[in-house]
């Protein structure tokens, strides 16, 4: 299920200059139908939490699975922005679901096991991240139409849904707390961290291509490469994240991943062609590979919140990210330009890295 989130993923950010030219959107109005995603996430997550925690991850992540597939492909048929705007409502409400409630079942697996496997199983998120990128590019620079590399998509979705249907927890999750709960302060501070990840892996997923594409220049082939890229370090460190993190601790993580991605958004931003561009989302991709994993590790290890209360809470604050991120962009990007705007995001990372030793006294149990 982690592969099926970053499937989709990453085969919408080479998609979202065709729906951007199919509607005629402008940077801001493409940013404000953008929101849709985030907002549908937000809305779906608490109650997504809740329901899996009472009745077990198995339904709500088949159910969600199911949708994702769909509301993909009405990705490529809206005919209006309001239809593209519905349809991504409906896209981030099922892949925030999932996403959510994934995490819950990978802390409880991690935690049974006694060993460090978070990293390993986001690495599947980015796997799919690739895949998505990789096929979806392919399939456009063979001149086929997005609707055919939709339909394909999302048939791989719906199967990989089903192939991962037995081994889903079918039994309640854990102890559950209200669906919407203020979070304590370390949780807080989690979900302050998990914000400007997500606004900066969302920043590659919905404006590499753009960037690419009408900045660099680069072919309609050539624009997916930036997420492909972005993709394919996150999914190599990932790999070898929980070994990483075993050596330089958990905190040290945070800081030296926040530093690496903010110099490749950087480096992507300012680079005079679009290969240099690919090389920057590669070191954003290398940055960002275990950051988040750590964050919801630390989730599992605090005892101030019911676990799937704070799972609901920090992805809801994360998928904020993704919530204003797009429509941030778009609008710093009509006013200063695409690449000022990303460069932002890579100041907001530099405030996370200084601030990562304040981990160590917010959240319950400590970190190394």
């Amino acid at each position: 299920m982690f592969l099926v989130i970053g499937l989709s993923a990453g085969a919408w950010a080479p998609l979202v200059p065709f729906a951007k030219q199919r509607l005629a959107l402008s940077d801001d109005a493409l940013g404000l139908v953008l929101l849709c995603v985030g907002i549908g996430s937000i809305v779906a997550m608490p109650l997504a939490s809740a329901l899996a925690a009472r009745f077990g991850c198995r339904p709500l992540l088949v159910g969600a699975g199911i949708a994702i597939g769909v509301s993909f492909v009405l990705l490529m048929l809206a005919p209006t922005p309001a239809a593209l705007a519905a349809a991504l409502f409906l896209f981030g409400a099922s892949l925030g679901s999932v996403d959510c409630v994934i995490n819950m079942q990978a802390i409880v697996v991690e935690r049974e096991s006694g060993r460090s496997l978070m990293s390993g199983f986001h690495a599947l998120w980015s796997l799919g991240g690739i895949v998505g990128a990789g096929a979806v590019s392919a399939m456009v620079g063979l001149a086929l139409p997005p609707l055919v590399a939709a339909l394909a998509i999302g048939a791989a979705m719906l199967a990989a849904t089903f192939v991962a249907r037995p081994g889903l927890l079918p039994a309640p999750a854990g102890p559950h707390g209200p669906a919407f709960a203020l979070p304590h302060r370390g949780v807080l501070l989690i979900g302050a961290f998990c914000f400007v990840l997500f606004l900066a892996e969302g920043s590659a997923i919905d404006w590499s291509a753009v960037l690419l594409r009408e900045t660099r220049h680069a072919a309609p082939g050539e624009a997916g490469l930036a997420y492909a890229a972005f993709s394919a370090t996150m999914t190599v460190g990932r790999l070898l994240g929980d070994r990483l993190v075993g050596r330089a601790g958990l905190v040290r993580t945070v800081a030296l991943g926040a530093v690496v991605a903010a110099a490749g958004l950087v480096l992507a931003a300012s680079a005079p062609t679009w290969p240099v561009s690919v090389a920057g989302y590669a070191l954003l991709g290398a940055g960002c590979a275990n950051v988040v994993p750590v964050l919801f590790t630390l989730i599992g290890r605090q005892t101030a919140m019911p676990e799937a209360s704070a799972v609901a809470a920090v992805s809801v604050l994360g998928y904020a990210g993704m919530l204003a991120g797009p429509a941030g962009i778009g609008f710093a990007a009509s006013a200063v330009g695409l690449p000022t705007a990303l460069l932002a995001v890579a100041a907001m990372l530099l405030a996370v890295a200084a601030s990562a030793t304040r981990l160590r006294r917010t959240v319950a149990a400590g970190a190394p």
